[in-house]
């Protein structure tokens, strides 16, 4: 049987009143959108207010930045000036956290991801997130990954630096204690 992922009626009163003070700070990330719609959303789906307690707690300070109209939903990324600090230090996927040998991370940030219930940013959202404002000045975020780039043995990662985003390569075995990751949710 399942792990319940929900939160206890105190602890999503006190995060959705972290989110609506996020919200009303950061307007410029979500000039259209209505806090009370979004709201009404987060509590119609419990298990999205557990993903978002998850990417909080772990440092992400997740953000509305969008709404999909063709599915309806509130889209959140995590806004944190820095890749979260609870997500650090990990290489890309299982199985490169399988292929170390030796000096092995703690997990791998598509397992993290999994195991909130979010997905990575890709490159297109990671460059729509810095067009919100600078973030990953001093650290790096692993990004989803094409699956021709793992199927060779790579990962991708973006930064910002110089005011310009950079996207590189590197092994999906490595890690960094600089180097997280970014999630996304739809609410």
């Amino acid at each position: 049987m399942g792990t319940i992922k929900a939160l206890s009626p105190e602890q999503a009163q006190e995060l959705v009143k972290i989110l609506k003070a996020r919200f009303e700070k950061n307007i410029n990330r979500h000039k259209d959108i209505n806090w009370a719609n979004v709201q009404t959303k987060l509590e119609a789906n419990p298990e999205k207010l557990w993903s978002l307690n998850e990417m909080e707690k772990t440092g992400g300070e997740p953000d509305v930045v969008d709404f999909d109209m063709k599915t309806g939903e509130y889209v959140f990324y995590d806004c944190s000036a820095e890749s979260p600090k609870g997500r650090r230090s990990v290489c890309y996927d299982h199985e490169a956290l399988e292929k170390r040998k030796e000096y092995k991370p703690a997990d791998s940030a598509v397992n993290l991801a999994t195991a909130m219930g979010v997905d990575l940013l890709n490159e297109e959202q990671y460059r729509a997130l810095q067009k919100l404002g600078n973030f990953d000045t001093k650290t790096s975020s692993w990004l989803k990954t094409p699956n021709d780039i793992r199927k060779l043995g790579g990962a991708i990662f973006g930064d910002y630096r110089y005011a310009t985003v950079f996207i590189y390569h590197n092994g999906a075995e490595s890690y960094y204690a600089a180097r997280g990751f970014r999630g996304l949710l739809k609410v």
